[in-house]
């Protein structure tokens, strides 16, 4: 059960900022590798995103059974928690089609 605690997600949001300034101008052009690639960053995105809906999917079938200590707030959040990050990862989608149809675009 992985919930996406906005703390965190702040926090993260702050590292991969701190890490994008810090990135000296000379060496953009390398192709050293980085602590992380693009990839492997859309896949834990992905996964952060598939694991908050079935959580989701869990509390809510577990309200509709009636199981103890599930309330209706608790799944309220939780499915509007797995919505906000679908959001989120498909706009991030939608950006990257949209730069890649820009990339195609471009006159040689």
């Amino acid at each position: 059960m992985s919930d996406i605690d906005i703390n965190s997600v702040l926090a993260q949001m702050r590292t991969m900022a701190a890490q994008a300034q810090s990135i000296n101008p000379i060496n953009v052009g390398t192709t050293e590798p980085g602590p992380a690639n693009f990839k492997s960053l859309m896949s834990e995105a992905l996964d952060q995103v598939n694991d908050t809906q079935k959580n989701a999917g869990r509390l809510a079938q577990a309200f509709e059974r009636g199981e103890q200590g599930v309330d209706v707030a608790q799944v309220m959040i939780a499915l509007q928690k797995a919505d906000v990050s679908f959001q989120a990862i498909n706009q991030v989608r939608n950006r990257l089609v949209t730069a890649y149809q820009d990339i195609m675009n471009m006159p040689i």
